[in-house]
């Protein structure tokens, strides 16, 4: 068990596909080393921004290998393993943690439009994986599940499953569930961050968020609104939120988990910006109009390989 306390910028790492469809190992570990280089505080994998729905468990075990040994150590790795099934979760639980993940995240037992657990079902889930892997959990309460996660359940949830004690909160209203939370779960609550894109961002900090996971689009220039609003610079914070935005919204509202790969493939991080089929590639207009705003932000993923 490790008593870190994560704050900061935890990113998404993409999975790059070549041309036809496959696994492009030698794109995953640019990604990783691009990832590195922008500054992040640690990176996640398999996640839904990882097109993790679209990987067979083989490629799963595949790419926790790859992305555990390639990063070896230089920024703490968190590692997805939602499942509906508590057996294949607690198994993908171990399977994270013997590889050297320093944190799960799971979303709640869900399948399809209404197949749901109840809430002793969830906690027993999370009960389980905790007891199984020995690391925290990241808790990821976000609209794709269809759960709704209450802030009365997960101070419960917190309390009474010690390592769960990070909490990703990205639903309408983000902000607001994320200051309720700090105040229901005190102290069991160790690491409130928000997601989708960070486009809330702003919102979510003031509200006590410690700790964001957008995509690897651009994390090095997140970072700076992270850190100066933790050292109470909140205006120095708030300007260089500003100055990003224009991009934050355009991906999280436009393009997607697509966003990131196309602007590292003309980045040169990656050959090729495929996504896996039935998800289609960004249409042209979409795509020129990413490259201007980012072009414009100057994010690292757009120069690193050049």
């Amino acid at each position: 068990m490790t008593e870190a306390n994560y704050t900061g910028v935890f990113p998404i790492a993409p999975t790059p596909f070549t041309s036809t469809g496959d696994l492009d190992l030698d794109g995953q570990r640019r990604v990783l080393d691009c990832m590195v280089d922008q500054g992040v505080d640690g990176i996640c994998v398999l996640a839904n921004y990882s097109e993790q729905f679209l990987l067979s468990d083989d490629e799963r075990t595949t790419l926790l290998d790859l992305c555990l040994s390639h990063v070896a150590g230089r920024v703490p790795v968190i590692a997805t393993c939602s499942h509906f099934s508590t057996r294949i979760a607690v198994e993908r639980a171990k399977q994270a943690a013997a590889a050297g993940a320093k944190m799960l995240m799971l979303m709640p037992p869900y399948h399809g439009a209404s197949l749901r657990a109840a809430e002793d079902g969830i906690l027993q889930q999370f009960a389980r994986v905790a007891e199984a892997a020995r690391i925290p959990i990241m808790v990821q309460d976000a609209p794709l599940s269809g759960v709704t996660l209450s802030v009365p359940f997960l101070a419960r949830l917190a309390r009474e499953v010690p390592l769960v004690s990070y909490f990703k909160i990205e639903v309408p209203g983000a902000a607001l569930k994320l200051r309720k939370l700090i105040e229901a779960g005190g102290a069991a609550i160790k690491g409130p961050f928000d997601g989708e894109e960070s486009i809330t961002l702003m919102a979510d900090l003031d509200a006590g968020a410690t700790g964001t996971m957008p995509s690897a689009l651009l994390p090095d220039l997140i970072k700076p609104v992270v850190t100066h609003h933790l050292a109470g610079r909140r205006a120095e914070a708030a300007a260089a939120y500003a100055a990003i935005l224009p991009l934050i919204n355009y991906e999280n509202r436009q393009c997607g988990l697509r966003a990131t790969k196309t602007v590292m493939m003309e980045g040169g991080v990656i050959k090729s910006d495929a996504v896996r089929h039935p998800l289609e590639a960004l249409d042209p207009g979409s795509r020129a109009g990413l490259l201007e705003l980012a072009r414009e932000a100057k994010p690292l993923a757009l120069q690193w390989g050049r």
